[in-house]
């Protein structure tokens, strides 16, 4: 029976109808909560029972616990666009789910199960979307979508390069910047598709003017640069080699950010903050570039990258998509605009705490609050969508 011939209602729990409904809303969640335990653990009034060092299990459970489940959700829910094919659902999504909470768990209190056995279940989720992603893109025979697959890989490859540094060497470096650059990459990729599609639609629409400039030939030379770049800085984050790669990058994705029309977007903030979540990237690229020549500390790039861009592209996707695919109005309200600004709020107070140590304290506590406020926030204002009929 082919996919066109099967029957397309789904009767099941609304919650596993499509991938972004139990990842968002979990993932959400995890991303706002591990924070809150953070914090108490980085000031030593909390103990975990994690074989990670406590900076690595804060790193870990960022970049290969929360991210994870955002970007599998968003694969997940592209992935039938791109195919025609069936999404994944019921069962299946129920087993991915399954594993993503165990890998938790595992990871967290890897003291009791063992390093071996929390690295085997953790990496597991990835090995399973990879495959599953992999599966659909080749029987729908969308062989240009397949580098996505390839990120994904790299991110396990990333993820057990950190399990077994943090073993054997008491703390992860390599797969901490591998995780970083394929976030990176990834959003690199993503973003420089949907970010000038939305905002072309919306300005034919609502705004006749300048439109952006689609994806085409500067941009793959810009991502393939991109991944030069964070490929010299993985394997030696302080060369110089490393800086000037990276400052080149940040220039070029400045340009490309220039070309998208993000100016013209105010009106709708559900676009705005694509483009503002957008030039955390560059940022990034900028500031890391710094660190390298001694200029400003190695956190704020790290930070402008994950809390900057990652945090507030993942927020700015879970929404539009939520929004899109339960049958909303797309279009940002009081309360999507007020996670927005906290989630930039989040990543401004982070980068900043790097720069400026002597009000470290107060604007870590900012950030962290922020973000959990984001996070906890999307999960409060979307729950509904995602466990809801549309």
């Amino acid at each position: 029976m082919t996919a066109a011939s099967r029957p397309r209602v789904y009767r099941g729990l609304p919650l596993l109808a499509s991938g972004f409904r139990p990842f968002f809303l979990l993932g959400s969640i995890y991303a706002g909560l591990a924070i809150l335990v953070w914090l108490p653990v980085f000031y030593g009034e909390l103990r975990l029972t994690s074989a990670f060092a406590p900076r690595d299990w804060h790193v870990h459970e960022m970049l290969y616990g929360y991210l994870p489940a955002v970007i599998t959700g968003f694969l997940f829910t592209a992935i039938p666009n791109w195919t025609g094919r069936l999404p994944i659902r019921g069962t299946p999504l129920l087993a991915l789910v399954i594993v993503w909470v165990a890998g938790r768990l595992s990871v967290t209190f890897s003291a009791e199960t063992g390093w071996l056995v929390a690295m085997l279940v953790d990496a597991s989720f990835l090995s399973l979307v990879a495959a599953a992603a992999a599966r659909e893109i080749l029987a729908g025979r969308n062989w240009r979508n397949l580098n996505v697959v390839m990120l994904v890989l790299l991110l396990l490859a990333g993820n057990l390069a950190f399990h077994l540094e943090a073993h054997f060497h008491g703390a992860a470096e390599a797969g901490i910047r591998i995780g970083i650059a394929v976030v990176v990459l990834l959003i690199s990729l993503i973003g420089g598709r949907i970010i000038p599609s939305f905002t072309r639609n919306w300005l034919v629409r609502e705004n006749p003017g300048r439109l952006p400039v689609p994806f085409g030939r500067f941009d793959m030379i810009v991502v393939a640069i991109s991944a030069l770049g964070l490929s010299v800085w993985a394997a030696d984050a302080n060369s110089q080699l490393a800086g000037a790669a990276l400052a080149l990058t940040g220039l070029l994705h400045l340009v490309r950010l220039g070309r998208w029309a993000g100016d013209r977007t105010w009106r709708e903030r559900l676009l705005l903050i694509l483009h503002i979540g957008y030039a955390f990237v560059p940022l990034g690229f900028l500031l890391n570039a710094a660190s390298t020549f001694g200029l400003v500390p190695a956190g704020a790039g790290i930070h402008a990258w994950m809390a900057g861009a990652a945090g507030t592209m993942t927020l700015a996707v879970m929404s539009r998509a939520t929004l899109g695919h339960t049958g909303q109005r797309l279009t940002a309200s009081a309360a999507t605009q007020s996670i927005y600004a906290a989630i930039i709020i989040a990543a401004l107070a982070r980068i900043c705490a790097a720069v400026d140590p002597s009000h470290y304290g107060p604007l870590l506590h900012l950030a962290a609050f922020a973000w959990a406020a984001a996070f906890l926030g999307f999960s409060i204002a979307f729950g509904r969508l995602l466990t809801g009929r549309s």
